[in-house]
């Protein structure tokens, strides 16, 4: 049965990393080398991207995604004491084919033949975004992917936000947005989407302005939202 705030939906947008994509696959897949230290350097390394995409909106002093995920990881692995620059660009390289989550494409794939849009809104620079989608197999389940670096400031921001009704040609309320970052969903609600938080890994809710219309398990419960099921 359709939710009743998602009876109205034209477009379907999505944050990338942590939503679409399995951020921690990356070092999941180099656990032969980083041993007992995978899920810390992986923790830290997501961590700090998203710290530092942050700190850089705030200071005024921007560098594309690949370059901050760069700065993150070289955070990370020196936490753990690792000074490996072989390992280090295994890492990178592994980043930009990240696993796509079981239940991505099947979800999609039900929205786009209910007639809905859809596209990946992310911090991430165009480059990566095409390596991982085409790596994923999502490119005939997505209409578009719409790049931070179109407007040059990462989310929160509002421009950021705003980039998806220009391109898609929606206003706000029609486009239902899904992050699994919890502060991504706020960010979004309090611009005028209606939001799906999809809580994936059980987090507390953030104390932010703008509340999501619903939250989700999983990204199969959205088509049903939908009434597309």
């Amino acid at each position: 049965m359709t939710h009743p705030a998602f009876q109205d939906i034209g477009a379907c947008v999505f944050d990338a990393y942590g939503t679409l994509f399995d951020v921690h696959s990356a070092a999941r897949r180099a656990s032969d080398a980083l041993g007992d230290k995978a899920a810390a350097v992986s923790a830290v390394w997501r961590d700090k991207q998203l710290q530092y995409t942050w700190l850089r909106s705030l200071m005024a002093a921007h560098a594309d995604f690949w370059q901050v995920t760069g700065e993150a990881l070289d955070f990370a692995l020196a936490a753990q004491g690792i000074e490996d620059a072989a390992l280090r660009a295994r890492l990178m390289e592994l980043y930009l084919s990240l696993e796509a989550y079981p239940d991505v494409v099947p979800a999609l794939t039900k929205l786009r033949a209910g007639g809905k849009q859809t596209a990946i809104l992310s911090n991430g620079a165009p480059e990566m975004l095409s390596a991982a989608v085409e790596s994923a197999g999502l490119d005939a389940v997505l209409d578009a992917s719409l790049s931070i670096e179109e407007v040059g400031i990462y989310k929160p921001d509002a421009r950021v936000y705003q980039l998806a009704v220009d391109r898609l040609g929606v206003e706000a309320r029609r486009i239902c947005f899904v992050s699994t970052n919890c502060w991504d969903a706020h960010g979004a609600a309090n611009f005028g989407f209606t939001v799906a938080w999809m809580n994936r890994f059980d987090q507390q809710d953030e104390r932010l302005p703008g509340a999501p219309a619903t939250v989700m398990q999983g990204l199969d419960e959205l088509p049903g939202l939908l009434g597309l099921d």
